[in-house]
């Protein structure tokens, strides 16, 4: 259709680390190269000095020969000199032996280096099958791909969902039902996780410096709010908790940084305490999401027949800025998520699942998808998008599982108008 499409897959940051064998081979790379230099600097010596030592052999027989002719030839005058020069030379008789086993010595070293230089030709071919670049080359090389990635999704405008692949599982922890979540406003090195286990009777909040800390289970804060929630529907959004109150239809927003209420409101005529939640009950009537135009609601009213009502909300006041009235009936809707302000809603939580009803707020109007996802683990009780990871955090029966996405995007040149 006269478009350019491309795909676009990174890894995450964390995940591409060192690999352990990689680096032990090449310390022992290294400890056999530098033994193999010393073995070089040790044979040169040792044949240096070999070759004198030999010529001192060669005097030394010689010496002692004469000597015996001497001893032997009566008519030789023996004179005191004499005897003690050959004291002097009795004294060096041991050096003979000892020359000897010096050659034999220089033999084993000459082997010894011929079976480093062997082993460091195997070991050079193992690293080839290994790889072809070195661990910091790798590194430079991701860090490139990973700057190129951004300034590709800089241009990107919002698009929409073609697939969902995975899941991945992060960690397996925590009961049947819960949601964790990053906050897509932070910047690139801010990876803080928070954890809420259980949909109801809890208002305990833990925090993680990262995924990796999350999955060690590191905590390095825990908040404990002043209402309980309901539901596992929540948000983290510019660095506060947007939740639904138990027992109400009020939107709570807690800053993490000052610990305190921001504030709180209630949304008009939204059903509440299982009166209109997801099919898999647990309270979940109240959703509230963020994608890349900001803070939203999804919820149902009796006046919209119990069908899916979209709101968005101001961050910091949480009035309502927009509402749309859908015909998709919220007990019907195993979960729901906004992408570019467009909700997309699945027809189960259990296995079979898939994308079945998508509605577009820049449209006001909808269409029937068919997009599969794989619910690995039979009961789906959290499904969120995060614009910054663009990724799906899901709760799938006490696995924290990440859905990768596929957009359909159309990337902005310099040459459109």
């Amino acid at each position: 259709e006269g478009r350019c499409i491309c795909t676009v897959v990174a890894p995450e940051q964390n995940l591409c680390s060192r690999d352990a064998k990689e680096g032990q081979l090449r310390q022992l790379l290294e400890q056999v190269q530098n033994m193999s230099q010393s073995i070089e600097v040790l044979n040169l010596r040792t044949q240096r000095d070999f070759q004198y030592i030999m010529r001192m052999e060669g005097q030394f027989k010689g010496l002692r020969s004469k000597f015996r002719q001497v001893e032997a030839d009566g008519k030789t005058q023996v004179n005191r000199n004499f005897q003690e020069l050959k004291g002097k030379m009795e004294t060096l008789q041991p050096l003979i032996p000892v020359l000897e086993q010096y050659k034999t010595d220089a033999q084993l070293i000459v082997q010894f280096k011929q079976e480093i230089r062997n082993l460091s030709m195997v070991l050079t071919a193992i690293q080839e099958e290994i790889g072809a670049y070195d661990s910091e080359e790798l590194q430079q090389r991701v860090l490139s791909l990973e700057g190129r990635l951004r300034n590709c999704r800089s241009r990107l405008t919002c698009g929409k969902l073609m697939k969902i692949a995975g899941p991945e599982t992060v960690k397996t922890s925590g009961t049947r039902f819960g949601a964790w979540m990053t906050d897509p406003q932070a910047s690139p090195t801010n990876n803080r996780v928070w954890y809420m286990d259980s949909y109801t009777n809890n208002k305990i909040v833990k925090e993680y410096k990262s995924i990796a800390d999350f999955v060690s289970g590191v905590e390095s804060r825990t908040y404990n709010l002043p209402f309980k929630w309901a539901g596992t529907n929540h948000v983290v959004h510019n660095g506060s908790l947007y939740y639904n109150k138990v027992q109400s239809n009020i939107v709570v927003c807690y800053c993490f940084e000052t610990g305190r209420v921001v504030t709180q409101r209630a949304l008009e005529n939204a059903g509440f305490h299982n009166v209109y939640p997801y099919t898999w009950g647990g309270f979940s009537d109240i959703d509230l999401m963020a994608d890349e135009l900001g803070l939203w609601a999804v919820y149902a009213t009796n006046q919209n027949a119990g069908n899916i009502v979209i709101s968005q909300l101001n961050p910091e006041t949480l009035q309502i800025l927009g509402t749309w009235n859908t015909e998709y009936s919220k007990r019907n809707a195993g979960e729901s998520f906004m992408i570019c302000g467009t909700l997309y809603i699945t027809n189960s939580h259990l296995t079979g699942a898939k994308v079945y009803y998508s509605y577009s707020t820049k449209t006001s109007s909808y269409e029937y998808t068919d997009i599969p996802f794989h619910n690995q683990y039979f009961h789906m009780s959290m499904l969120g998008y995060n614009a910054r990871d663009r990724a799906l955090y899901g709760w799938n029966n006490g696995h924290q599982v990440l859905f990768n996405i596929t957009l359909f995007h159309i990337i902005k040149t310099e040459d459109d108008s």
